[in-house]
């Protein structure tokens, strides 16, 4: 009883039960790869901003990074006329320091991560909107499917796998790459014993050698990494990107991070936790589409499940920590 990741299972279970009876297709294993596919362009971001949230911070700016990371690609691509590789670089690079502005900024004026990141939140989705307009004329960029490298770059962040005659998406792979790290990093090294020291008291850990600094500057860039990778995705699978796309997923990333037991307090979560979150999400959105209900339900049954998992690890925690 004492894993966070404990309630959310409960609930996945449940969910997975719920669906599986109200619709008929479901369980259909072309359904089921749907509701992975949905789910892994969630857990792809939801495991680190678990791992921020463990540190005690939160980053409001990742729905948008996600879609900035792919700007950057696309448009360094077409207006350089480089190798579409050259941009998936740049945009790395570029990511990776919007990662480190978030950290450095929060370490070194001690403001709330809330305030920081939602600066950085409305500076990105004007920057977004406002560089592609003027780049390109419109809010949507150029098609890049015909340059050199595009190919290559789809088989790596959009190319889709054929397992038992069953199509999935590689970033199911990249999803459960990155649950694995994390729960590595979490579970098995010195620096996820500083994540959780970071997040249960900073003052704290700094108290005893911790580098509270430099570990939440690495969370910051840990989920910037992530922001690269969901970018690309979204780039190589849809060719063209809108510049506005991304804004309020950032509140489902962190909504499927607490669902799977992490405490908005900090110390306390686990990467499988967010990751079963991200599929009770996907399992959920699928699920009232196969139902033939209005998709409006969908952010109702969210905020219903966020509510009662947040009440439900509350109880599982409460309770394992009375029989120690």
């Amino acid at each position: 009883m004492r894993r966070p990741e404990l309630g959310a299972v409960v609930g996945a279970v449940a969910v997975f039960v719920f669906f599986s009876f109200v619709a008929d297709s479901f369980l259909q294993t072309s359904s089921f790869s749907t509701v992975l596919y949905y789910s892994s362009t969630i857990g792809i971001m939801a495991v680190p901003v678990a791992l921020l949230m463990i540190g005690g911070e939160f980053d409001l700016s990742t729905g948008v990074m996600v879609t900035s990371s792919a700007l950057v690609s696309t448009m360094f691509s077409y207006q350089m006329t480089a190798n579409v590789w050259v941009g998936v670089g740049v945009s790395l690079l570029v990511t990776l320091a919007l990662g480190l502005f978030n950290g450095i900024m929060l370490v070194r004026t001690k403001l709330p991560s809330f305030i920081i990141t939602l600066g950085t939140f409305l500076m990105l989705t004007g920057l977004n909107l406002g560089l592609t307009e003027l780049i390109n004329g419109t809010v949507s960029t150029k098609s890049i499917s015909d340059m050199e490298g595009f190919a290559s770059a789809r088989d790596l962040f959009a190319s889709q796998l054929t397992l038992f005659d069953v199509e999935f998406q590689v970033t199911i792979l990249w999803w459960l790459g990155l649950v694995a790290v994390a729960t590595w990093i979490l579970l098995r090294t010195r620096t996820g014993n500083w994540i959780f020291a970071v997040g249960g008291g900073a003052e704290s850990a700094r108290a005893v050698g911790v580098p509270v600094a430099r570990t939440k500057i690495g969370l910051y860039m840990g989920v910037a990494f992530a922001a690269w990778i969901s970018g690309q995705h979204l780039l190589f699978n849809y060719d063209v990107v809108q510049s506005g796309q991304g804004v309020g997923n950032e509140l489902i990333y962190i909504a499927a991070a607490v669902i799977g037991g992490c405490l908005l307090t900090g110390g306390y979560g686990s990467a499988v936790g967010a990751a079963v979150g991200a599929l009770i999400f996907g399992m959920t959105n699928k699920g009232i589409t196969y139902a033939q209900w209005e998709a409006n339900w969908f952010k109702f049954f969210l905020g219903a499940m966020l509510l009662l998992a947040t009440l439900l690890n509350a109880w599982i925690r409460k309770r394992a920590e009375a029989k120690s």
